[in-house]
């Protein structure tokens, strides 16, 4: 394995059972699907689909759906050795229904990726990687893993490693903790070299709804260059002195789940070919051709149905 030029990406590896009675809650619905889940794996799963070479870091239970999930790993290409399975807890599992409403019924079993510990984690790898990602949904809930993961991304920070970080704000795991998910997030920004962010999640974090102004916050506590996906209508992005909103493409999207994830993986994935990513950050109209890109590769999972569905770069040229 070439460490220098792959991507680190540590968090969650979970299982959605999605419900396939439409319409139906939790509770009366009956039938449902299987599928592996959890942002930094699918970063990790675009960037080996892209041509990269990326690593996971994180646990899940030594059990059926453990081994189905590194298995499903393994066959995207991604890079496992740092993966562990937990004899003691089950793998998390995310139970999720769409109403007829529009509204989430969501159900969260948090089991082994909680208890990843600090010197489980290959810090050998951590030193020689170019590019770390943290972009966990549940790494920030709860210790020992929010040690962890804090702890690792000090570690990237005090060692120069360039740093990517993707809040993945989700209101069902956080309700009743606004004020703690923001402090941490922020903590995450001020180590991070690459932000990104959705419109939603800034105004969380910033309490600011003019989109530059809540960027500039961000600049403020240390993040160097900062995206805000906006959907349909593009990314902005912004260096501190630049600032410009790259278009997205037109689709028709039937599935958006993993969008933020893929665009991540892209991005990071032209990041990791640079001998220097740092210096890449520094040079604006190389970043509007990379957000451009990213842009097409998260268009393109969004035509397509389930996780871990980013398109080869052949594809998207």
């Amino acid at each position: 394995m070439q460490k220098n030029t792959s991507v680190f990406c540590m968090g969650e590896l979970l299982i959605d059972f999605y419900c396939k009675d439409t319409g139906n809650n939790l509770e009366t619905g009956k039938l449902f699907e299987k599928q592996a889940g959890g942002a930094p794996a699918n970063v990790c799963a675009t960037i080996a689909k892209l041509g990269g070479t990326a690593a996971f870091s994180g646990k899940v239970g030594n059990d059926p759906f453990g081994r189905f999930l590194q298995k499903t790993l393994q066959e995207q290409g991604v890079d496992t050795s740092m993966l562990l399975l937990d004899d003691v807890h089950p793998t998390t599992l995310a139970f999720v229904s769409l109403m007829e409403n529009g509204e989430r019924d969501f159900i969260f079993h948090r089991g082994a990726d909680a208890f990843l510990l600090e010197d489980e984690v290959d810090q050998e790898y951590v030193k020689e990687t170019a590019i770390l990602h943290f972009g966990s949904a549940t790494a920030l809930l709860d210790n020992p893993f929010q040690s962890t993961y804090l702890n690792t991304m000090k570690t990237a920070k005090e060692n120069g490693k360039f740093i990517s970080f993707d809040p993945n704000y989700r209101e069902d795991l956080w309700k009743g903790n606004i004020e703690e998910f923001t402090e941490l997030a922020k903590q995450g920004c001020a180590a991070a070299d690459f932000v990104k962010v959705s419109q939603e999640e800034l105004e969380i974090i910033t309490n600011e709804s003019d989109l530059k102004a809540g960027v500039q916050i961000l600049h403020q506590v240390g993040a160097s260059f900062v995206t805000v996906t906006l959907g349909k209508d593009g990314t902005f992005i912004s260096d501190i002195l630049n600032q410009e909103i790259i278009p997205s493409i037109e689709i028709n999207s039937i599935d958006t789940t993993g969008a933020g994830d893929a665009f991540v993986g892209a991005t990071l994935y032209h990041l990791a070919q640079a001998d220097e990513p740092k210096a890449v950050l520094k040079n604006f109209k190389q970043m509007k051709e990379i957000t451009y890109i990213s842009n097409k590769v998260a268009a393109v999972v969004c035509t397509r149905v389930g996780a871990f569905t980013a398109p080869a770069l052949h594809e998207v040229l």
